[in-house]
């Protein structure tokens, strides 16, 4: 998608600077004997010299520049829950750099990724996609670079995304960060010294903020949180559904309307709602939904080319509007991530005409967080910027953000 690559772009070169900003401890601890309770397999990909990484991470030679270190990639394998509390199995990239000896520990940073529109992009499959050439270069800089899947791309691809669901997203995450744990536990290797950095843009903006609740939440004294960023993500969905059931004067492009409308159809199998498409959406639309949808590849035929209020059966927006569509309102706010108080530092980017997640999703969050009491929470707006300009600032945000706590 154009906002990867342009993150991609923007993320690299200011990485450098952050490289030499953050101060590293020891990474080495004792073998513990315990089985391992989210590992799988940590599967080697492939081991790249300096040189091998520069032509792997593109044919720019600024990126080849850049590169610092030789890298090994690992696909790690990991038990997870789904949706429905079934466990299953997951997968995410590890890329750890290949540091001199005697080098002492690197920070970590945790990348979730945004929309995915196949699933040869999915980082733990190293393709030539953003996401896998991002945490490869990330390493080769001196960081240990993970990314998880999420539930539905990797080893669990013929299983539904869980697109903008809170739980689905922030349990993957956090469960595949435990299977890094547990990695590094039992190997020797100096490239982890548990400081922990958390980020993400677009839905891994949401993705981000989902974990770092989970984490403070359930699991604060498992990791060392230093700080995390996170960009235009749909923090306050109950706010964003009802401008999108309402909203009459902007025609959004025909992609933006079909992760609408994947979000909405989500939300309708995880809750078991289980409404036809023919509740929600009008013809010609509703018969271009299929009955199944794991992917947004799976809504390939879903034209819509008008403000998408305009596909929404009457009757479904007067009983979102009156209240008495109880089920789906309820699934919408579950999925609310804006009104809580963290504690860890956190940086909110978010361009003020950002044309896919509204401005106000980041305002409303930095709101109220301070409203019950939150002191590290800074909302920075980036004037003017769409969704796609937004990565620029995100990223150069997110770079000063690293420097400021290391």
């Amino acid at each position: 998608m154009n906002k990867q690559r342009l993150f991609f772009r923007t993320w690299l070169p200011m990485l450098v600077m952050t490289c030499y900003l953050m101060a590293c401890g020891d990474g080495n601890d004792p073998k513990p004997t315990e089985p391992n309770q989210y590992l799988v397999q940590a599967e080697t990909i492939k081991t790249l010299s300096k040189e091998e990484v520069a032509k792997a991470v593109g044919s720019n030679p600024l990126y080849q520049a850049l590169v610092r270190y030789g890298v090994t990639t690992y696909r790690i394998t990991y038990k997870t829950k789904d949706t429905d509390g079934k466990e299953v199995q997951a997968s995410g990239a590890l890329v750890i750099p290949t540091l001199a000896q005697g080098a002492s520990g690197v920070p970590m940073i945790s990348y979730q990724h945004g929309t995915l529109s196949s699933e040869s992009q999915a980082p733990s499959n190293f393709g030539s996609g953003t996401d896998s050439q991002l945490t490869t270069l990330m390493a080769s800089l001196g960081y240990v670079a993970v990314a998880p899947d999420y539930i539905g791309y990797g080893v669990s691809k013929d299983l539904a995304h869980t697109y903008e669901h809170r739980q689905g997203l922030s349990q993957a995450s956090l469960d595949f960060l435990r299977a890094a744990k547990e990695y590094f536990a039992k190997n020797n290797t100096t490239a982890w010294d548990k400081r922990l950095y958390l980020t993400g843009y677009s839905e891994g903006g949401y993705a981000t903020m989902s974990l770092l609740k989970k984490i403070e939440e359930e699991a604060s004294g498992e990791f060392t949180l230093r700080a995390v960023s996170v960009g235009s993500g749909a923090y306050n969905k109950t706010a964003f559904m009802k401008s999108i059931i309402n909203e009459t004067t902007t025609t959004k492009t025909a992609g933006y309307n079909r992760l609408y409308a994947w979000v909405l159809l989500t939300y309708n199998r995880i809750y078991g709602l289980n409404r036809p498409a023919s509740y929600y959406f009008k013809e010609p639309y509703a018969s271009q939904i299929p009955a199944t949808v794991k992917h947004v590849s799976d809504l390939g035929q879903l034209t819509i080319n008008t403000n998408i209020t305009n596909t929404f059966t009457d009757a479904f927006k007067k009983a979102v509007n009156d209240g008495t569509e109880t089920g789906f309102l309820n699934a919408v706010k579950d999925n609310d991530v804006y009104d809580w108080k963290p504690k860890t530092p956190l940086w909110l980017y978010h361009g003020t005409a950002d044309d896919l997640v509204p401005f106000f999703n980041s305002q409303s969050a930095a709101e109220a967080m301070a409203a019950r009491g939150a002191t590290t929470v800074r909302l920075f707006p980036i004037p003017n910027a769409n969704h796609e300009g937004g990565v620029v600032g995100y990223a150069s945000g997110t770079i000063s953000l690293l420097s400021t706590f290391p």
